[in-house]
């Protein structure tokens, strides 16, 4: 399934500011396609299932072993021995269903996945995915089931912020960390800009508080527009 651009052309929002994490998930989750069997991955991708309708038909998988995931538990909700991924209190929606973890990881490699929405330390202009390790002697390899969604998604959604630390743009040329898949993101969604990638490079579909030409200025790979 390739999930359709709706906008005909790029959108410039200049009079307001760049997206909280809350909207970002809010946008990712109105993207998604009614139906869809999704898996969310660990960290902010998580607070997707926060802003997905109720009535939207959207089947949560996890990668433990659940389909049927709904929003994050708070309160009394919470129940020790229901958690996603990672680990995080998560409840249960009418009809939810669970499985060893070697059933839900065919499901993953086995393409029966719509869209999966991770995290990323770098993503390429062409779809490359790095979210596992930074490649520092210290750091800490992480790569969990991210390789299998990588590739067995027919979509994959990256959410991130835009910019590193050190100022430079997490969407580059040619990924430097350590590969997660290769060509295998669609979107990208961060603070700035909701962004298409892959074999013609870099598309803008929407910015947020800030113009195309101005991004363009602080990115290494070209940026192109929709055009309707």
């Amino acid at each position: 399934m390739t999930i359709a651009v709706t906008a005909h052309e790029t959108i410039e929002h200049l009079d307001r500011a760049a997206l909280s994490r809350d909207e970002i998930a809010a946008r990712i989750a109105r993207d998604i396609p009614a139906g869809s069997f999704v898996n969310l991955g660990i960290g902010q991708p998580t607070t997707v299932a926060d802003h997905l309708d109720a009535g939207s038909g959207v089947v949560l998988h996890t990668e433990n072993g659940m389909l049927g995931m709904g929003p994050a538990a708070h309160g009394d909700d919470v129940d020790p021995d229901l958690t996603n991924a990672g680990k995080v209190p998560v409840t249960e929606l009418p009809g939810a269903s669970y499985f060893h973890h070697a059933d839900s990881f065919a499901m993953m490699r086995g393409g029966h996945l719509d869209v999966c929405v991770l995290g990323a330390f770098q993503v390429s202009e062409h779809g490359d995915l790095a979210n596992w390790h930074t490649g520092a002697e210290d750091a800490i390899p992480a790569v969990g089931g991210a390789m299998d969604l990588a590739i067995g998604a027919k979509d994959v959604f990256v959410m991130m912020s835009l910019f590193a630390k050190d100022g430079g743009s997490k969407i580059v040329p040619t990924c430097t960390y350590p590969l997660t898949g290769l060509a295998c993101v669609s979107r990208v969604y961060t603070e700035h800009a909701i962004l298409l990638v892959g074999a013609t490079g870099v598309t803008v579909v929407e910015t947020f508080g800030i113009s195309v030409d101005e991004l363009q200025a602080r990115m290494d790979v070209g940026l192109r527009r929709l055009e309707g």
